[in-house]
């Protein structure tokens, strides 16, 4: 997949120069840095990460004239963003996925927000692992051959209580389902995020 670390300031990415997209896009959210996110004003600046090079990396026209479209959906939210430089990084083609538009704006956007809900509850950091699956018959879109997830997983790590969840969904219209505890993740995945660490149990489990 030919990896690469990539460091913003509010998260991680592990980018794939081979799919041209992120692997899995790590964030620490604190209630603190939520309250501050509150304020900070969506830019819809999207740009290509310089950091990539060329023939590795998405480009803007490679989302242009998809039919159907898609949309270029964040995996670290803009809305966790918690300063300008923060929320201009977060609109890097590095941080997106090619997504089915209502899966985005309906059902993504809701997780999010219930996410970034549990984390200005929670009385330390949270961690979120977010990205994109390919399953056998994924497609790619523009000159530069974008791969376009089959699924997206969201998973979520509370450090001071120890509880693990997850949503894994189908990249298309769909709605929201029950979490997964860490052990259905990985067994619907195949990732391992937190094996070196302590999982307590998942929401609303013991």
């Amino acid at each position: 997949m030919k990896p690469l670390a990539l460091c913003s300031d509010n998260f991680a990415v592990v980018y794939s120069k081979t799919s041209k997209t992120p692997l899995v896009v790590v964030e620490r959210l604190t209630a603190a840095q939520l309250q501050d996110a509150k304020s900070e004003e969506r830019t819809n600046q999207f740009y290509p990460d310089p950091r990539i090079p060329q023939g590795g990396r998405a480009e803007l026209s490679d989302y242009r004239g998809q039919h159907p479209s898609l949309d270029r959906g964040h995996q670290a939210p803009a809305a966790d963003a918690p300063n300008q430089k923060a929320m201009a990084q977060s609109f890097a083609l590095s941080n997106m996925v090619p997504q089915d538009p209502t899966n985005n704006r309906k059902v993504w956007n809701k997780i999010e927000g219930d996410v970034r809900k549990f984390a200005r509850r929670a009385k330390g950091n949270v961690f979120v692992f977010t990205g994109p699956l390919f399953d056998q018959g994924y497609s790619t879109i523009g000159k530069n051959k974008v791969w376009v997830p089959t699924r997206l997983f969201k998973l979520v790590y509370d450090e001071s209580s120890r509880r693990a969840w997850a949503y894994v969904l189908p990249n298309a219209q769909t709605g929201i389902e029950r979490p997964l505890d860490y052990a259905t993740f990985v067994s619907a995945t195949g990732l391992h995020f937190l094996d070196d660490l302590p999982v307590a149990g998942s929401v609303g489990r013991s």
